[in-house]
């Protein structure tokens, strides 16, 4: 009886996904192939259960039938089990009721890596790096990152034991915390980047974004009489379309469209407009992306450029232009399926053209100008669809090197700054902390002494061809010249640490300045070498420049 209850409501998820497909055909032919699809995958499954070789977990294996259909349609259309809905919730509100604190595993260990200032964890002391033993008694052996974190997750105000091991300190130690509603702060800086510039970090889109922007924006203008805005989009990954709508009606006068949606079922297009008195309508404005950039964010910076409001400075964002809406399945399952697409003022769909090929970060690949279309933006420049935003004034994206990288993903980085913390109580200030070179030196002394080593991206790939070489039987023939290559490709930990010093120093000052001043100490640090900010701020300071981008005819094009 239990298997055919969890099929209901499989049921019910395949006769929304197949019927997307049937909507041309004859009303009766649609009942029919769905009743005949339904039919052949019950008697599948059915058969499969009964005389597969070894024992199958029914709803795992139903599970994977349903995500792998989904994935054959989009990658924003997913299947929601019961038991993944909290962490769903949190996606879009921002908000669950624990300790405050992000973890991760390395090994067989799930550890603190960031305590959230403010929020229990970090009130009561508990630090990055502490391992974590026990939660209220249970034993954390054997358990991954999201077992423990469920252990930590819980009903708000109930009390919870965290027993930890924290390096340098011989006995286990003991805190004593009570849940707490924890709503991740969207904006987790804003401040002055000079006398007339002001800055705001938006992280993401959760529910009421839009007002933590704007006390924001009304305390810079209020306290310091700002001349000029940089709003930071940057990895910033979007979430609900109507704080970017509120967020953009800031900056654009009452009436102005913002973003229309547009969908098969056309009882569920809609467009939006700016309902409200702008903050302010004059004011230079810089909106900074990425890659990472999408979704909201790119309906924010299109709606912007688009409206000739303010410039776009940074990278080519994601290319994130779909719709989803949330279904609700049997058994306090979700749907979330793609129902329409975004287009923004000049009329250009956001959407990648071809989101199953990108480039290695995520990055919208090349598109050939014969797949592209041509659009207008309000003063007559012209733009062009194909996938994301195109910023105005593009500045490269820097990539870490391997050895950063991998220091990083191996926690080098990580346990070099949980013993620092233990041998200097305080640091400088954000602003004004910097690696010295006698810090540098410590820590190449401690890489060495941890005996990491790495295989660069080079080194991997002509193992790849040495690989390729030998199936060929090209490899005997030409054994001294891969020797020679080998030979010259082979890279040295300790001469790697000098070249890469720059990217390694940048991400160390990030992992200490955390640990003393957290996200907010972090972001200040950083945005001293920023170089996006630095040129953002340039032209929005040079008026003649600024203005001249908003040309009719000018072209905003990769």
């Amino acid at each position: 009886m239990k298997l055919i209850k969890k099929r209901t409501g499989i049921f019910v998820a395949a006769i929304l996904v197949l019927s997307v497909g049937l909507l041309s055909l004859s009303r009766d032919e649609q009942n029919f192939q769905i009743a005949k699809n339904l039919d052949i995958y019950y008697t599948l499954f059915r058969e499969l259960n009964l005389f597969y070789v070894d024992e199958v977990e029914p709803a795992e294996l139903v599970e994977t039938s349903i995500n792998k259909m989904l994935e054959s349609l989009d990658p924003y259309t997913t299947y929601i089990p019961e038991d993944e809905i909290e962490d769903f919730r949190f996606q879009t509100t921002g908000e669950y009721a624990g300790i405050g604190a992000l973890i991760g595993q390395r090994d067989k260990k799930v550890l603190i890596t960031e305590p959230y200032e403010g929020f229990p964890a970090q009130k009561a002391g508990v630090k990055a790096g502490d391992i974590i033993l026990e939660v209220s008694g249970k034993l954390t052996e054997g358990l991954n990152s999201s077992d423990v974190s469920n252990l930590l997750k819980g009903p708000a105000k109930k009390p919870l034991t965290l027993k930890v091991e924290r390096p340098g300190v011989k006995k286990p130690m003991t805190f004593e915390l009570v849940r707490e509603k924890i709503q991740i702060d969207p904006v987790p800086y804003y401040g002055m980047l000079d006398n007339e510039t002001g800055y705001i970090r938006l992280s993401n889109f959760t529910m009421d974004c839009s007002e933590n922007v704007k006390k924001a924006l009304l305390e810079l203008k209020e306290k310091n009489q700002i001349k000029a805005l940089v709003l930071d989009l940057r990895s910033n990954p979007g979430g609900l379309l109507i704080e970017a709508v509120k967020i953009t009606n800031f900056f654009v006068n009452k009436g102005a469209e913002i973003v229309s949606t547009k969908g098969k079922v056309k009882q569920g297009d809609q467009t939006y407009y700016a309902t409200e008195t702008p903050i302010d309508t004059l004011m230079p404005l810089a909106i900074l992306v990425n890659s990472g950039s999408a979704s909201a964010s790119e309906i924010l910076a299109g709606a912007i450029q688009d409206l000739d409001r303010g410039i776009v400075v940074g990278a080519r964002t994601f290319g994130k232009g779909l719709v989803q809406t949330t279904r609700d399945l049997s058994y306090n399952a979700k749907l979330k399926v793609t129902t329409a697409k975004y287009y923004i003022p000049s009329g250009r769909c956001i959407q990648a053209l071809d989101y199953t090929h990108r480039n290695e970060d995520g990055s919208v690949g090349q598109i050939p100008d014969s797949l592209v279309t041509q659009y207008s933006t309000k003063n007559g420049r012209l733009v062009y669809d194909g996938g994301g935003i195109i910023p105005d004034l593009k500045i490269e994206s820097e990539y870490l090197s391997t050895l950063a990288y991998k220091l990083a993903s191996d926690f080098v980085i990580f346990d070099y700054a949980t013993q620092f913390v233990c041998e200097n109580e305080k640091i400088a200030s954000p602003e004004e902390f910097r690696i010295t070179d006698e810090m540098y030196s410590g820590f190449v002394a401690f890489v060495k002494e941890k005996g990491f080593s790495y295989q660069s991206r080079t080194e991997e790939q002509l193992k790849e061809l040495l690989e390729t070489a030998k199936r060929e039987r090209y490899y005997d023939a030409n054994k001294s010249k891969f020797d020679l290559l080998a030979e010259e490709l082979k890279h040295d930990v300790s001469q790697d640490l000098q070249t890469f010093s720059e990217d390694i120093k940048e991400l160390l000052t990030d992992e200490i300045v955390s640990r003393y001043y957290h996200q907010k100490g972090a972001i200040k640090a950083a945005i001293k070498d920023d170089k996006g900010i630095e040129r953002a701020v340039s032209l929005l300071k040079n008026n003649t420049e600024y203005a001249a981008i908003f040309t009719k005819g000018n072209v905003v094009k990769d």
